[in-house]
């Protein structure tokens, strides 16, 4: 009760900051934000040689960046160098600003503006050489943007943060800054969780002593962010929301671990109050109809909780209401990834094969030839839709665009999106096998997917795969009548993806077919409770109602 309680209470609140005047919308109407009244801006000091004011302001700068709420800190951060050009950190913090350490890379007008900012900075000169220090640790990254490559840039930053960090052990935002560059640069590969570990180490540190720090709180989110280690992130995922209330991103940010742990009502409630905030940010900003990469982000993680829910119908308003985007942002990997999986996932994840051999991206204009990857999530969905429906030519001819994308993503060095696309090609391959006949083929071609799909994490940008291979690889053994190993895959999704509905349901018909009538009997049953808030009546929970009556 305690838990819902304060909840409601977070609800209330967080819509009563753009309900009603606050400091916040009026700092919006001159161009600034500022942290909402009440914000605990005292746990962020980062001490510089600038004037007391630009001091103040300094401190709600780095509060407001630590939240990710990069175009607001730009704001506050020029402004702080405008009314006193000599605060060198004030271009710091514009540099900062302008990288986006786990969304996406720089656009190269953001990489012309962060190094221009570094120049200036160093140019005041810096008045300590620990100021010096920060100003070049982000020059880092910025350097050499025209021969190196983002990762190799972003590793140098982290090295240089390290360095930073070692030198100033008792600089709590050096230690802070630091870990968030451990997360940048962990390879979603690492099957080791080697800099999520270590991050999460020094944040837990700094947390013990600052318990309202909202990048420590944030941070530790994102190191946790992984099944082996979100456990551990269920702590700060239920204080970060009350620490940044009108932040969007603090409102949806728990949501990772929530959906990790397969806590769906929790994230649903928590990209609510996330959404309303996004959207009333950038209806401000992009006017009617508009949007940026954190309204649809949160849309994403709400539908793919429905979904889970057996909530179709508020899944199919969130689909809806992405058809009606208008104007947004300059394309970025949020924006893509949300608009392509949010279609795809309420098809996919209904079973809806008919509606999957059509599917078609929203209508929102945007250049998906950019972002190969994210189209390749609807010939992934149209390719199973026509296996599924006995159009095998139109499948084979999605399966060979899914391996241009691949080839495309291949020949540009993104091996991480060449791989996600390869596990989408071979998954859609095993079923076109399997509808032929060739099971054996079918098999194979599974095992591979859900290989190369486990020697790989998420990436941030996704609540998880619009299919996840090794499930897809348990319906096709289910369809076999192979009960033992569709049971055990099943089970290995859910230890990876707890509560997710289609894995339990699986799970309890493999169960069934096998004669294992507990195990049957405890997915049956944790499928109706997940369905408990249902809003349409969908066939499986019938099944389920009928097998535990009998």
């Amino acid at each position: 009760m305690a838990r819902i309680a304060l909840r409601t209470a977070l609800l209330a609140s967080t819509f009563a900051a753009f309900l009603a005047p606050s400091p916040l919308l009026a700092q919006h109407e001159h161009g600034v934000h500022a942290p909402p009244a009440g914000a605990q801006i005292g746990e962020v000091n980062f001490p510089t040689s600038c004037s007391p004011d630009s001091q103040h302001r300094f401190n709600q700068a780095v509060w407001t960046l630590h939240s990710f709420w990069y175009e607001e800190s730009l704001k506050q951060f020029t402004a702080i160098a405008e009314a006193e050009p000599s605060c060198a950190m004030a271009y710091w913090g514009m540099a900062m600003s302008q990288w986006y350490p786990l969304w996406f890379p720089p656009s190269p007008a953001m990489l012309k503006s962060g190094a221009a900012a570094v120049a200036k900075g160093l140019a005041v000169p810096p008045a300590t050489e620990r100021e010096r220090a920060y100003l070049e640790a982000i020059g880092r990254f910025y350097q050499n943007s025209d021969t190196l490559d983002h990762r190799t840039r972003a590793v140098a930053y982290a090295q240089a943060m390290d360095e930073l960090h070692t030198k100033y052990p008792d600089d709590r935002e050096a230690a802070v800054f630091y870990a968030l560059a451990l997360d940048a640069t962990w390879p979603p590969t690492d099957s080791t969780y080697a800099n999520l570990k270590k991050a999460a180490g020094i944040l837990e540190t700094v947390w013990a002593e600052q318990p309202n720090h909202p990048g420590v709180v944030h941070y530790l989110i994102h190191s946790y962010d992984v099944p082996a280690l979100a456990p551990q992130g269920l702590k700060a995922a239920r204080v970060y929301a009350a620490i940044a209330p009108a932040v969007p991103h603090a409102q949806h940010m728990p949501s990772h671990i929530f959906t990790r742990l397969g806590l769906w009502q929790e994230s649903i409630e928590s990209n609510l109050v996330g959404h309303r905030a996004a959207k009333a940010y950038a209806e401000k900003t992009y006017g009617p109809g508009g949007y940026d990469q954190e309204t649809v982000h949160t849309l994403d993680y709400l539908a793919y909780a429905y979904l889970q829910t057996a909530q179709d119908g508020a899944a199919r308003g969130v689909v809806d209401e992405v058809a009606a985007l208008r104007s947004g942002p300059q394309p970025n990997l949020p924006v893509a990834y949300a608009l392509a999986a949010i279609p795809a996932r309420y098809v996919l994840e209904r079973r809806d094969w008919a509606a999957a051999a059509a599917l078609k991206p929203p209508a929102v204009e945007f250049p998906w030839d950019k972002f190969p990857w994210a189209a390749a999530m609807t010939s992934f969905t149209r390719a199973l839709g026509a296996a599924r429906t006995g159009d095998l030519p139109g499948a084979r001819t999605e399966i060979a665009n899914l391996q241009r994308f691949k080839e495309r993503l291949a020949d540009a060095k993104n091996e991480y999106w060449a791989n996600q696309v390869e596990v989408q090609r071979l998954g859609a391959a095993a079923v076109l096998a399997n509808v032929e006949g060739d099971v054996a083929r079918a098999l194979d071609l599974s095992r591979a997917a859900t290989e190369l799909e486990a020697s790989m994490d998420k990436h941030p940008a996704t609540p998880g795969a619009v299919l996840p291979a090794r499930e897809l690889r348990a319906d096709l053994l289910l369809e076999q009548y192979d009960a033992a190993a569709a049971l055990q895959e099943y089970q290995a999704v859910l230890r990876t993806d707890p509560n997710r509905f289609r894995s339990l349901l699986g799970l309890a018909r493999a169960a069934k077919l096998a004669n294992d009538a507990p195990t049957a009997d405890d997915s049956y049953r944790q499928l109706v409770a997940l369905s408990m808030k249902a809003d349409t009546e969908r066939p499986e929970v019938v099944e389920a109602r009928q097998y535990l009556a009998h």
